[in-house]
């Protein structure tokens, strides 16, 4: 049945039900007056007029725009507020008749229409929630056969949007049989008819308690609360494999994200609790705007696309220099959202034409740079190209961006830049150097009535999950028998998820451009606190059911050349300065002029047309002092470590943990 047939039927039956509630109250009330005729007569000449009222008081209350088999406390809501107007419509009518110059007295009365505002609300809230119940039940019936027995993890108010999910058949193929919450006000109580069967630290003894009586738990799904440190979700998931259950996740709904089940990863469980974002200033930052992210095939870039299609882009142009990275995003944000105005383009940033070209033609409102080379040791070797693309990339996107009259650029830089040790830290702090000079200039030649384009770099550590992060690496070493490499015992680094990155990247963006608009062009992310490699790597392992040192070997590879073993947040000349938003500060780095960044830029081209390589190196210290501080160590001191099971090789170097 088409959805106007739909509409049609449920406006059919609205205003039956209104006629028939008026008619019957008025029936029941006068059923034995002789003037009920009267009033019969009366009623059905005015009808049409009260039809008309309240298929517009209707309308104006949503009533046919939502679906009767989610038929809800809302839609209930909305019926008692629609019919309370009809009544208080009736009530003036009345007294208006009440009039000499009319009846001189009650047409129906208070009493008639108070039994007529309760006729109303049954007539039109019954069928609604019998369709539902009738939508429900046959919903669990289809279900029953192939449906996992399933116990979900986690408070009773994350655990009902999973059982609503399962009711409305958006989540299929499950069957929860019960819930173990850790709030002390959840226990005993029952949610939807699925009861609190304890906390989740009973695990094992539910589901032996349960097999005993024939349910077999085949399941277990961790709701956003369960997955809180304080509930120890690593020995929950441990548990959980230990008994042979299939683990999945319900993602938090606070970003937009839809009801669907997804594995547990690793990790979901690495981490602090998140930055409290605010979900309605990105949506009001990126609703309608037309949007390029350079990069968009890459790990942070792809994830992006996706946030800022969550968040309503008008229009979204992916850049990449990768035909099979374009490819494969494109695809899966047709799949994701097919309704999406998405526009994908080869490019490489180190065409400064092409970029030009591109941003003229696509009129941008919002840049997101995240195209770069990323990878420490290679970027050592080949530090040609980390300036071609990581530097002279940058230039190219920002002086377009400012010439397509883009309302801001987004640089995703990294917290490498601050004092770097490393040709990718260096080359990142030279693109910020110049976003940052270049965002100053334009604010210098800005005339009263215009605003120039915004050009901000936001610094933030290693993203779990990305392209070469430990963490996948650690995953495929265990996977493959081992050993897990570590570079060094003591290598620390920041991590945050993927996801949190990039919305605040993109908050970062909306406070660039937001009323309380400021000289802010380097931002920083809170990171919380750092994590050792080493312990990642021994909870990955114990995360995946074995132990380390007996099942896998940890082996101690040396640091790399450009790393170093602490990260830093702040070089020692900067400042951090809150901007009143939760998980970003400002950096106050020194500032350089336009002019003077030219220089630098010149020099560079110089060496790099000559093929100067320590030439290079020589002017990327120039330009970017705190690495010129910096000695590069080459010299490798190999070392033996044993302890536990536990063996390797130390080197001296710098770069990713």
């Amino acid at each position: 049945m088409s959805f106007y047939v739909r509409r049609i039927l449920i406006v059919v039956h609205d205003l039956v039900v209104t006629a028939a509630a008026l008619l019957a109250t008025i029936y029941i009330r006068f059923e034995n007056s002789a003037d009920l005729a009267f009033r019969l007569h009366w009623t059905f000449l005015g009808l049409p007029v009260f039809l008309v009222l309240a298929g517009g008081v209707y309308w104006y209350f949503r009533l046919y725009t939502s679906k009767w088999r989610f038929a809800s406390l809302p839609d209930l809501w909305n019926i008692i507020k629609a019919v309370t107007v009809l009544s208080l419509a009736l009530l003036i009518v009345d007294y208006v008749l009440l009039s000499h110059r009319f009846l001189g007295d009650f047409f129906l009365g208070k009493i008639t229409i108070a039994s007529y505002w309760v006729v109303q609300v049954f007539l039109l809230g019954g069928p609604r929630i019998s369709y539902r119940m009738f939508r429900f039940y046959r919903t669990q019936k289809a279900a029953d056969p192939v449906g996992m027995r399933t116990l979900v993890l986690g408070r009773t108010h994350d655990a009902e949007i999973l059982i609503r999910a399962v009711e409305s058949g958006a989540v299929k193929k499950i069957r929860p049989v019960g819930i173990l919450s850790p709030s002390s006000a959840d226990q005993r109580q029952v949610l939807r008819g699925i009861k609190v069967l304890g906390r989740p630290g009973d695990l094992e003894s539910v589901v032996r308690q349960l097999e005993s009586r024939g349910k077999r738990i085949e399941e277990v799904v961790f709701t956003p609360s369960a997955l809180l440190p304080e509930n120890q979700p690593e020995a929950l998931l441990i548990a959980a494999r230990k008994l042979g259950l299939t683990v999945r996740r319900l993602p938090s709904l606070e970003g937009h994200e839809q009801v669907r089940l997804a594995p547990v990863k690793v990790e979901d469980l690495l981490l602090r609790p998140t930055a409290s974002i605010d979900y309605g200033r990105l949506e009001r930052f990126v609703d309608g705007k037309a949007v390029i992210v350079t990069g968009g095939g890459g790990s942070i870039g792809s994830e992006m696309c996706e946030r800022v299609l969550t968040f309503n882009a008008g229009r979204l142009l992916i850049a990449d220099c990768s035909e099979h990275a374009l490819y494969s995003i494109m695809e899966r944000l047709k799949a994701q959202a097919p309704k999406a105005k998405i526009e994908g383009r080869i490019a490489d940033v180190r065409d400064r034409e092409r970029m030009f070209r591109m941003f003229r033609e696509f009129r941008p409102d919002v840049v997101f740079h995240s195209a770069a080379l990323k990878h420490v040791p290679i970027l050592e070797h080949d530090c040609e190209e980390g300036v071609r693309t990581n530097v002279f990339g940058s230039v190219n996107v920002a002086d377009a961006a400012v010439a397509a009259r883009a309302a801001v650029l987004v640089m995703i830089s990294t917290d490498k830049a601050i004092e770097p040790v490393s040709v990718l830290g260096a080359s990142k702090r030279l693109a910020e150097i110049y976003c940052q000079a270049l965002d100053a200039a334009l604010a210098e030649k800005m005339k009263p009535d215009e605003l120039p384009t915004r050009l901000i770099s936001v610094r933030f550590g290693n993203v779990l999950a990305s392209n070469g992060s430990v963490v996948p690496k650690f995953k495929a070493q265990i996977e493959a028998g081992g050993p897990v490499t570590v570079t060094h015992p003591e290598m620390v680094r920041y991590f945050m998820t993927i996801k949190e990155a990039c919305d605040l990247v993109i908050t970062a963006g909306s406070h660039a451009l937001g009323r309380e608009r400021s000289d802010a062009a380097v931002y920083v992310l809170e990171m919380g606190q750092p994590v050792k490699i080493l312990d990642l790597a021994k909870r990955i392992i114990t995360l995946s059911g074995l132990e380390p040192g007996r099942d896998i070997d940890i082996v101690f590879t040396g640091i790399r050349p450009g790393e170093r073993l602490h990260e830093v947040l702040f070089a020692r000349h900067e400042s951090g300065v809150e901007i009143g938003l939760a998980g970003i500060v400002a950096a106050k780095p020194e500032h350089v002029s336009l002019e003077q960044v030219h220089v630098y830029l010149r020099l560079l081209e110089e060496k790099i047309a000559a093929n100067d390589r320590e030439g290079l190196l020589n002017a990327l210290r120039r330009a970017v002092p705190d690495f010129a501080s910096r000695e590069v160590c080459t010299k490798q001191i190999v070392a033996t470590t044993d302890w536990t099971g536990m063996r390797g090789q130390q080197s001296c170097g710098g770069g990713r943990g």
